[in-house]
């Protein structure tokens, strides 16, 4: 057994609960369920399904916004963006759309245009995806491919403290959460993929392209 971040095999056992085994990779710190334990895809989608990413929504504004602000405040005007994971709503492109941004939405599920994934992008958003992402290694590299030079990676994923706290933590009981990313593991992927960190806040970190 491989890690799906980094490939390492220095794999040890996490936690267990009623529904899934956790493992740890000792080299990048990610912490992840193993495929055997995946929700099928369309179980998967039955539960995104029930999402509700209306941008009328002020509360999910705001929570959007963690992000939103900070990294439209590195943007110039004529950006070009990807929000990859963007859900049955969409919101963001709705959202930066009204500030002059040109965003376009790929979601596997809802928005499956293969040619988004051959262009380039001055940022591309991935507001809580990345835990759901079953390849990180292949999917984020990916994503770095699609970036121009200098551009940005927005993420939202709420991150891994301590094991202590991993243990009454409500974020593992989604089942399509199936890697879950600590401090170090950010660290592990802006050294891969040549990325300089601004950790935002406690579950938004903006990666910039070197």
């Amino acid at each position: 057994m491989n890690c799906p971040l980094c490939l390492n095999n220095n794999i040890q056992h996490y936690h267990r609960d009623k529904q899934r085994d956790y493992w740890q990779c000792g080299h990048c710190d990610l912490v992840f369920v193993k495929p055997e334990q995946f929700l099928s895809l369309q179980q998967e989608k039955s539960i995104y399904d029930q999402h509700q990413n209306n941008p009328d929504d002020l509360g999910y504004r705001k929570f959007l916004n963690k992000l939103l602000l900070p990294l439209a405040k590195q943007l110039i005007k004529q950006a070009k963006g990807l929000d990859f994971g963007s859900g049955p709503g969409p919101a963001i492109s709705v959202i930066l759309a009204e500030q002059g941004y040109q965003v376009e939405n790929f979601d596997v599920f809802y928005a499956d245009d293969r040619k988004l994934l051959t262009g380039k992008y001055d940022f591309i958003t991935c507001t809580e995806v990345i835990e759901h992402l079953h390849s990180p290694h292949k999917e984020l590299a990916m994503l770095t491919g699609l970036l121009n030079s200098g551009g940005f990676l927005g993420v939202m994923t709420k991150r891994l403290l301590d094991k202590a706290s991993f243990t009454t933590w409500h974020y593992k009981n989604d089942l399509t959460h199936v890697c879950f990313y600590s401090d170090q593991t950010f660290e592990y992927i802006a050294k891969t993929w040549q990325y300089k960190t601004d950790i935002i806040n406690s579950d938004t970190v903006i990666l910039r392209k070197i």
